[in-house]
């Protein structure tokens, strides 16, 4: 009884944020459908006049399409992985972000394969890799692999929202539009909350957070044997599994912190989203950082000192034409946050947000770095020695498809956030109760310990006075 009304005390607080929508809403919603129709203009442009109005031609096949793909799923593995984590390990202050590490999950995996379709010329013929799919192909691994994935994540959201809708669901004083709490009371699925079904739900979502973890390792691993499996110069890798997966959840973590910073000003939940959930994901940042610089060392050092030929054209193009480049994504992107969080002081929200925004876009300039220049170092050189045939340069169909794309994440966090509180209070009135029956508890054990303790002081005193 305690923990419902808790609840729907909970609930009274964010139901504004549902309710009310005001004009800096309306006009940040125009602004991204007008990213995403300038996207799919240009998508049409692509699909009437071909890939010759984009940066890639035969010698470099792949640009920033791919790179998109691989950081959208990356930053989606990463919210698996922080929230499967936290709920599995049950992190005592996990509760305030846990739905914005969800839906960075879904959210990104949703929109990451699709720039996988805009690398493709003949978009007629892509019913084939399902009607005839090679086992033998890393690509056919990718497509079970993602499928798995988002299938997987889906369910895991949607148990976690469930007990929200029942609250929505029974919220009596409510704004919401009557349609709204029909949507709420199907998508409740007869949940009440009773000991039963609370067990339930508690019990299956423990085993869908260890699924996802899993599910994730094995999906972005996939993605890096595309790679690795290749005998492409800067490609064959035996760490590449590993290092993609490191490099994932270090630039997820930051997504996440940034989400966590806008949010936080957006809806004012100071209250909620405290400094010490920015110290928490911020010490995950750090201890990637050094994850990923390590391996990021060991890959370039052992290529460097085993002096190949066609590794080190590959090294002399990144200390020369990429030189900023491979100096901002591999120093820049993670001395900062070691910095930030390795020193005390340094340590306020707005410093870890900036560490998280710089590692960000550090971690998408070395995906850049991973395929643009092994592109453009092939084994033998091509016919045609135009620069423009051998160098990649993004086009501005490109960077407005990328644009969309990033649009897109953004309008749907902020839909989410309107349809369903971004705190899940069911989860943050439980952790609370939890933390108050624990004071409680000890409370009383250190006033039996007291009284234990007065009890034998009389007794001695008695036993003193009779001798």
């Amino acid at each position: 009884m305690e923990s419902n009304k808790r609840k729907q005390e909970l609930l009274k607080e964010f139901l504004p944020q549902l309710e009310k929508t005001s004009i800096v809403w309306y006009a940040w919603v125009a602004f991204l459908f007008a990213a995403i129709f300038l996207g799919i203009y240009c998508l049409v442009l692509q699909i009437l006049k071909g890939h010759i109005i984009t940066g890639m031609r035969d010698n470099v096949v792949w640009g920033v399409y791919i790179v998109n793909f691989i950081f959208f799923m990356g930053i989606s593995y990463a919210g698996a992985l922080v929230s499967g984590s936290m709920h599995l390990f049950k992190t005592s202050w996990r509760g305030p972000i846990l739905r914005i590490a969800e839906l960075t999950t879904i959210i990104a995996l949703f929109i990451g394969p699709l720039y996988i379709l805009l690398c493709i010329g003949r978009l007629d013929r892509l019913p084939f890799l399902f009607m005839y799919p090679r086992i033998q192909s890393p690509i056919t691994w990718d497509v079970i692999a993602i499928t798995t994935d988002l299938f997987g994540c889906l369910i895991y959201l949607y148990l976690s929202f469930i007990r929200d809708f029942a609250l929505l669901r029974d919220s009596g004083d409510t704004k919401l539009p009557k349609w709204r709490i029909n949507i709420y009371k199907v998508l409740a699925i007869g949940y009440h909350d009773t000991p039963t079904q609370r067990k339930r739900i508690k019990n299956v979502t423990n085993i869908m957070s260890a699924m996802i973890i899993a599910i994730a390792i094995i999906v972005y691993s996939v993605l890096a044997w595309i790679f690795s499996v290749t005998l492409q110069p800067g490609w064959h890798s035996t760490i590449f599994g590993p290092y993609f997966v490191i490099a994932a959840v270090f630039s997820g973590a930051g997504v996440i912190i940034i989400l966590m910073r806008v949010f936080r000003s957006v809806y004012h939940l100071e209250k909620y989203i405290t400094k010490q959930h920015f110290v928490g994901v911020g010490m995950i940042l750090m201890i990637l950082s050094m994850f990923f610089a390590y391996f990021t060392f060991s890959e370039y050092l052992t290529k460097w000192y085993g002096s190949k030929k066609l590794d080190d054209n590959l090294i002399q193009i990144l200390f020369t034409q990429y030189f900023w480049q491979f100096v901002f994504s591999n120093y820049v992107g993670t001395l900062l946050p070691i910095i930030i969080m390795g020193i005390p002081r340094f340590r306020t929200i707005n410093t870890i947000t900036f560490a998280a925004i710089v590692a960000v876009l550090a971690l998408w300039m070395n995906r850049y770095l991973i395929v643009v220049p092994t592109l453009e170092t092939p084994y033998m050189p091509i016919q045609d020695t135009r620069p423009e045939w051998m160098l990649y340069k993004a086009t501005w169909i490109e960077w407005c498809l990328t644009f969309g794309g990033v649009g897109t994440f953004c309008l749907l966090f902020t839909l989410a956030a309107k349809f369903v509180p971004i705190i899940p209070v069911s989860e943050v009135a439980d952790a609370e109760l939890e933390m108050s029956a624990e004071l409680a508890k000890g409370q009383d054990n250190h006033e039996a310990t007291v009284t234990n303790s007065l009890k034998k002081q009389i007794v001695h005193k008695k036993e003193a006075n009779e001798l």
